[in-house]
């Protein structure tokens, strides 16, 4: 069933009968889940000891704690310099000897195919910047001409 307009002005009612304003914004800025706010008053004080007691485990074997100790110490990189040498990128043309290349080293095994894939996003951001690059430039010297007509 469609939502009817009451004859109350900026307000809507729903199905169930209750009056919703236009636009609701939902939970305040800056309000707490209660379940956090209780984990946060429980954890208050303890975290330290915690984390001492989580080492300790970690250093008698225990290989979750391990697990967990070692990714609070260092968590896995999402990111990694690439060791390729990307062709010089001037013009739109450029893209073609670039994308061949990526090709050429993900083949050779240089590079992963997901590397290879973002290295390729790149390429092709810049080769939409050179496009609409020249499109503004032969935009202008079309309304330069018009204009002296």
């Amino acid at each position: 069933m469609a939502k009817a307009t009451t004859s109350r002005k900026n307000e809507e009612k729903t199905r169930g009968g209750r009056l919703f304003a236009p636009g609701n914004p939902g939970r305040p800025k800056g309000s707490r889940n209660k379940t956090t706010l209780a984990l946060e008053a429980l954890l208050d004080g303890e975290a330290e000891a915690i984390t001492r007691k989580a080492v300790e485990m970690a250093l008698a074997g225990d290989s979750v704690a391990l697990r967990m100790v070692m990714d609070r110490i260092m968590p896995p990189r999402k990111d990694r310099p690439v060791m390729f040498t990307l062709p010089k990128l001037e013009t739109a043309g450029d893209a073609v000897k670039a994308t061949a290349a990526l090709a050429e080293a993900v083949a050779n095994g240089d590079i992963t195919p997901g590397e290879a894939g973002e290295l390729a996003k790149l390429v092709d951001g810049f080769t939409k910047a050179v496009e609409l690059h020249e499109i503004q430039q032969r935009l202008d010297k079309l309304e330069a001409a018009q204009g002296q007509k």
